[in-house]
């Protein structure tokens, strides 16, 4: 960690914020890569790995997102948790509106079940939306993270940064096996499902680099952005990944898997955060 801290400090916040998204987007890959070794993958552990990264998504919204916002807010003349709440409510509802508009497919949907708006594309297209829009606000939650170094609050350090940065890559090695996998199922060759899982998670540099550059140009967002990112996150969450977990009745597994992945989180933020 020390080595990381003295190589990042060198650069500027979003300079920092595409590195560590570039680092997110290369674990993406590296689930995507699995495709290059089997055609598909255990259902239960990959229930028990979508239940993993649904843990550490919801570890990160509170510890490196909605505490630090409520901490930065306090001694103001709102509430200490007015921006977290106000922002976290916005965040999911820019997920909701991005949900009935992006025509996309969940993991285990028939191709009737597409949501969004409808088109004519194919449901290889529509899985790959799927989880290039859940990568969207994992993006923006680093980049947020990163930025609000520039503002100097004491409760954002850049090992806490770095922190978010590194659960949040660890969560996403599932979500690119879970889009190259079923691409390979539907006919596609490896290779073409190693790209396409790799790249629904080029958004989180481009997101990343949006969020850092927001709260560095507009500091008194700080808080709320924070509790944007955090709130869509767990709609995110809730909505999809939690579900999908559980779709093929390893209930059991994908909760003990969520648990583990909660608390791994919670751990990695508390001691290095």
């Amino acid at each position: 960690m020390e080595h990381i801290i003295d190589f990042l400090k060198n650069f500027d916040p979003i300079i920092q914020a595409l590195f560590a998204t570039g680092f997110t987007w290369a674990v993406t890959a590296l689930g995507a890569a699995s495709v290059f070794m089997a055609k598909q993958v255990n259902r239960k552990l990959l229930d028990g790995m979508l239940g993993f990264a649904g843990g550490v998504m919801i570890a990160a919204s509170f510890w490196s997102l909605l505490a630090p916002a409520i901490e930065m807010s306090a001694g103001k003349e709102i509430p200490a948790w007015f921006p977290a709440a106000a922002g976290f409510l916005v965040g999911g509802i820019f997920i909701r509106i991005a949900d009935r508009i992006l025509p996309h497919l969940h993991l285990s949907h028939a191709l009737e079940d597409a949501e969004g708006l409808k088109t004519s594309w194919r449901k290889t297209t529509l899985l790959i939306l799927a989880i290039t829009l859940h990568n969207i606000p994992e993006g923006l939650a680093v980049g947020v993270a990163f930025g609000a170094l520039a503002a100097g609050f004491p409760s954002i350090t850049l090992t806490g940064a770095i922190t978010l940065a590194i659960g949040i890559g660890i969560q996403n090695f599932p979500e690119g096996l879970a889009v190259s996998m079923p691409l390979r199922r539907e006919g596609m060759s490896r290779l073409r499902s190693f790209w396409y899982g790799q790249l629904s998670g080029i958004v989180e540099p481009i997101a990343g680099i949006v969020g850092a550059a927001a709260v560095i140009l507009v500091q008194p967002i700080l808080p709320y952005a924070l509790g944007f990112a955090a709130g869509a996150m767990i709609f995110v969450v809730v909505e999809d990944v939690v579900p999908e977990s559980q779709s093929a009745g390893n209930i059991d597994l994908a909760t003990m898997g969520a648990m583990i992945g909660f608390l791994l989180m919670m751990i990695l933020d508390v001691a290095f955060g």
